[in-house]
């Protein structure tokens, strides 16, 4: 127990990739111009973490060192694709809103780091737990980010 705690607590807080490490800023700085693309990104990103850590973790015993950043790379993208036309065929406002950033998430550092450092030394359920508490993290970084920016952008009330 005390080890699904840490996972969480260092996902959501102390090992927050967006806050700390500042990785992800392109598509954090770009897209959260607005509250909504800001969680719609998030989610989507916490989506492709959760999947990819499980899959990458549940395969590690048969992915060989040599190769294992390529193949983290076709795992990733072929999550992304699948969360790409989810949210085309569910929530086509937000596919227009996000554009490009949303396969832009394959090239994210967070995705690929998080497979490196932590769902290939981990079994399938802390890494999908590591991949969610790190996605819920970015989450709602992107989302204060969003939100200020969409009340600063609009004009506040005085």
């Amino acid at each position: 127990m005390s080890e699904v705690k840490d996972v969480i607590v260092q996902g959501l807080w102390k090992n927050n990739s967006a806050l700390v490490q500042l990785l992800g800023m392109c598509p954090l700085l770009a897209v959260t111009s607005t509250a909504t693309n800001a969680l719609g990104l998030g989610l989507a990103t916490t989506l492709v973490l959760t999947l990819t850590n499980l899959t990458i973790s549940s395969l590690r015993r048969w992915t060989p060192a040599e190769i294992r950043i390529p193949i983290y790379v076709m795992i990733i993208a072929s999550v992304v694709s699948v969360v790409q036309m989810l949210i085309n065929a569910y929530a086509f406002g937000l596919y227009q809103s996000l554009g490009i950033f949303i396969p832009l998430i394959v090239t994210n550092c967070i995705v690929v780091g998080r497979a490196e450092a932590f769902a290939a030394k981990k079994g399938p359920a802390l890494s999908a737990l590591d991949g969610f508490s790190i996605g819920m993290g970015a989450t709602c970084a992107m989302f204060v980010l969003g939100s200020l920016r969409e009340i600063l952008g609009n004009g506040t009330p005085v």
